[in-house]
């Protein structure tokens, strides 16, 4: 009686039962179709109508997906250096050449219109294997992998969309905002601005997501909306563009019970059932038939007993409330969750599973089951991008600076500027050179102004791409759009506050702290300093491209700073023969030189009251190491430092990011 009352609840309940905290793999073809029409013959009559009704090359295109024998190992540092130390192997889930496995000989299929549902505790390798099959994990993986019968190629990246288990949304973007942008970027050209609000409109009110449509995603430090609701978000983010395949980590986690069955009902088609048990397949098939396939086995609940609980329970181990078959009983002591008990329990299943279940599945939907051949070819071919470089550009640069646009006029930001330009204007106050005391005074003055917005836009720049760099992975994987657009976008947009606070900075100090007054000698001083804070950006972006790391990154660039700061010509001026080269390497050497010869003049005089007379600024002591004439030297060098930096940062993003997993 138990039985054939959890056999129904399984059956009329599969979807949101199976899916409350596992991954999920759908086929999303014609999506608009899906939304009215969720129930289905059979499954031959769904893979026929997907196939047959395949239009254009705008639509999304059928896939069969086919995965088999699937394994995947990660290197155990531990386990290596135990090896390495003791030469002793010890009894863990890893080889001798200290690797563990995770995925150990996984098989299934889904087509067109159907649910595949991954279940089983944490850790037994479920978000593993969904990110083999979107081709975000490629190393170290072993078995076959097809779709429509060919193997994973980049053309095929943009056929998938993947909803992650952590939502990865930009947090100062709105609901809206982050939809509209993705509709923007991701749908066919040939589809009008009226058109893709239109469909951004659509999903929105089919997930519920109008109360908080003008809201911030939020996420970390940053207020936003609730966990459901940036679930439902990112799934939005996915869905809009009607992937051929889509992938889903605990799509319903943090979500309520209505909101998940709603979603699911979305998603839902024909649903089958992969579980999975340390890396172990231990069922496939039907969801509805999960239940009547361990009655077979005789293995029963013993007492009423959610289906979804009753498969973790087995994959787990956990039998205490389970009844077993007879060659299973003689291990079932009075402590039948003991490890003995739940290792032959596994062993059971995984045996079962292999002799009952695998040669099926290989035998049905991976040797006898084709896709068509147009299907075939049509994977093969890559999309071509949906807006040229200039139209990704434009929306890329509104996206990034609405993204950053709350620091770039951060209030405390322009009081730390203003508030050193009035503290140092009033340290240097009418400062004059008419003594050698008095222009050293004023050349460090010079010195520190340069210390100032070196800092500062080094540190501005050097923490961008490690915080954005999981949002950039997610777009670059999924071929959102050119990673040089990205790029040119986000150094634009940072240029603002680099240009904007040097700028307001400059006009209080120079004529506080009495500076030539003339224009040209104004307007160089202050083209001078923007310049050394644009090579500073430069300079921190390739510093955080290079590691992609917070912490790493922050180190480098205070080591960097430190050695610039003592080869600026400032603190040391003879320096060692065989220490010089570090001088020629320091941006900050350059722009202190520039800064001088464009404020002072080499024939000019000072000291006109010392014993010995007027003497020219050249012959100063505080220019020992700086002829004051020319100054197109620096100006050259900066320049191609500048660029220079910004060249070497795209170089390593291209090669970081195609080599980074979320």
């Amino acid at each position: 009686m138990e039985i054939k009352r959890s056999t129904e609840e399984l059956e009329d309940n599969h979807v949101m039962q199976i899916s409350g905290s596992n991954g999920i793999v759908h086929n999303m073809e014609f999506m608009s179709q899906a939304y009215l029409r969720n129930q289905y013959s059979s499954e031959i009559d769904i893979h026929e109508e997907f196939v047959s009704s395949y239009p254009h090359e705008d639509a999304p295109l059928p896939i069969f997906l086919k995965f088999e024998d699937v394994e995947y190992k990660v290197r155990n540092i531990q386990a290596s250096l135990k090896t390495m130390v003791s030469k002793v192997v010890t009894h863990t889930n890893s080889d001798p050449d200290g690797y563990k496995h995770i995925l150990k000989g996984i098989t299934g299929s889904t087509g067109p219109g159907e649910i595949l549902a991954l279940m089983g505790p944490s850790g037994s390798g479920k978000t593993t294997l969904l990110k083999i099959m979107g081709g975000r994990l490629t190393d170290n993986v072993k078995g076959k992998l097809t779709y429509n019968d060919i193997p994973y190629s980049p053309s095929v990246k943009r056929r998938i969309g993947f909803v992650t288990q952590d939502d990865v949304l930009l947090p100062q973007l709105t609901v809206e905002e982050t939809l509209a942008f993705a509709a923007f970027l991701r749908l066919p050209s040939n589809m009008s601005k009226e058109q893709k609000y239109a469909k951004v409109e659509m999903i929105i009110k089919e997930l519920g997501l109008e109360r908080c449509r003008h809201t911030r995603v939020g996420g970390g430090f940053v207020k936003g909306i609730s966990g459901g609701e940036r679930k439902r978000t990112s799934i939005a983010y996915e869905i809009l563009v009607d992937p051929s395949l889509l992938l889903l980590d605990e799509p319903t986690s943090g979500l309520d019970s209505t909101s998940a069955t709603k979603l699911l009902h979305i998603l839902q088609g024909v649903a089958k059932l992969l579980l999975i048990s340390e890396g172990h397949p231990a069922y496939y098939g039907k969801a509805r038939e999960a239940m009547e396939y361990f009655s077979s086995l005789r293995i029963l609940p013993e007492i009423a007993m959610n289906p979804a609980e009753f498969l973790l329970d087995l994959a787990t181990g956990q039998v205490s409330d389970i009844s077993l078959p007879e060659e299973l009983l003689a291990t079932k002591t009075t402590q039948p969750d003991s490890e003995n008990v739940i290792v032959k329990v596994r062993m059971y299943l995984q045996l079962r599973y292999k002799t009952d279940l695998e040669p099926k599945e290989k035998e049905e939907n991976h040797r006898n089951r084709k896709a068509p051949e147009h299907l075939q070819i049509a994977i093969q071919v890559k999309k071509d991008w949906t807006l040229s470089w200039w139209d990704q550009f434009m929306i890329i640069f509104r996206r990034t600076f609405r993204e950053r646009r709350r620091d770039y006029f951060d209030m405390l930001r322009l009081v730390q500027s203003l508030g050193v330009a009035v503290v140092l204007g009033l340290l240097w106050w009418k400062s004059k050179t008419d003594t050698e005391a008095h222009l050293r005074d004023q050349v460090g003055l010079m010195f520190y102004i340069c210390i100032f917005w070196t800092s500062s836009s080094l540190f501005g720049a050097v923490y961008v791409f490690p915080f954005e760099k999981i949002y950039l992975v997610k777009e670059r994987k999924a071929d959102m759009y050119r990673l040089s657009v990205y790029y040119v976008c986000s150094t634009l947009c940072d240029m603002v506050a680099h240009v904007l606070y040097p700028t307001f900075f400059m006009i209080i100090v120079y004529f506080m702290a009495g500076f030539s007054r003339t224009v040209p000698c104004f307007v160089f001083t202050v083209l001078t300093i923007l310049l050394i804070a644009i090579t500073s950006q430069g300079a921190g972006e390739f510093l955080g491209a290079s590691v992609l790391s917070i912490k790493r990154a922050g180190m480098i660039a205070s080591l960097v700073l430190m050695m610039f700061l003592l080869t600026g010509g400032y603190y040391v001026q003879h320096i060692p023969k065989f220490m010089q080269w570090l001088k020629y390497l320091s941006f900050m050497h350059y722009g202190f030189r520039l800064l001088l010869k464009v404020q002072y003049s080499a024939d000019q005089v000072f000291d006109c009251a010392s014993k010995g007379g007027c003497r020219t600024l050249q012959s100063s002591s505080s220019f020992d190491t700086v002829n004051l004439n020319g100054g197109l030297e620096e100006l050259w060098v900066l320049l191609a430092m500048a660029f220079g930096y910004r060249l070497c940062t795209y170089v390593c993003l291209r090669k970081k990011i195609s080599i980074c997993h979320l």
